[in-house]
């Protein structure tokens, strides 16, 4: 099974797609993870499209069976959470467009799932990603790119 981790925003993006071991105890195996960006200098509508265009891309070429989304539940500023919310809609679009199912998480799920504890640091998720997934470059460079990853392991143990 190839799940899609999606860690959403407008600016950055973070992605992971995985593959779900067919023998239990063995490690996911990561097929692709890194972020989509989008320049501050292009219109919302642009910079929507582009993400969606990318996503779509990603969708082709790897094909999931789920979508694992971090779900928004709270925000401290509505200037971060609109346009968060406007990115994770083109993705919920792109899913059911090529009708995949979608799981939609709260960061509090993720860190409970990986590290059995809900309020994990980023770099606690960021270790227990490495450890659970074989990863096909040396680091994770970005924190959207972890979180994706955590999502996207989330998605594969719950779904």
């Amino acid at each position: 099974m190839i799940i899609m981790g999606i860690d959403p925003g407008l600016a950055r993006l973070g992605y992971g797609v995985i593959r779900k071991p067919k023998v239990k105890g063995e490690k996911f195996k990561a097929l692709d993870y890194d972020c989509i960006e989008t320049s501050p200098d292009l219109s919302v509508g642009e910079r929507l499209k582009k993400i969606s265009d990318e996503v779509e891309n990603l969708i082709k070429k790897y094909k999931p069976e789920l979508i694992c989304v971090e779900n928004i539940y709270f925000f401290k500023n509505l200037k971060t959470a609109m346009p968060v919310s406007q990115a994770k809609g083109v993705i919920l679009l792109a899913a059911a467009k090529k009708k995949i199912r979608v799981l939609e998480v709260s960061p509090l799920e993720v860190k409970m799932t990986l590290v059995g504890y809900g309020r994990a640091d980023k770099k606690q998720v960021q270790k227990m990603v490495e450890r659970l997934v074989v990863l096909t470059k040396k680091t994770i460079k970005l924190d959207d790119t972890a979180d994706a990853l955590g999502n996207a392991v989330c998605g594969a143990l719950k779904g």
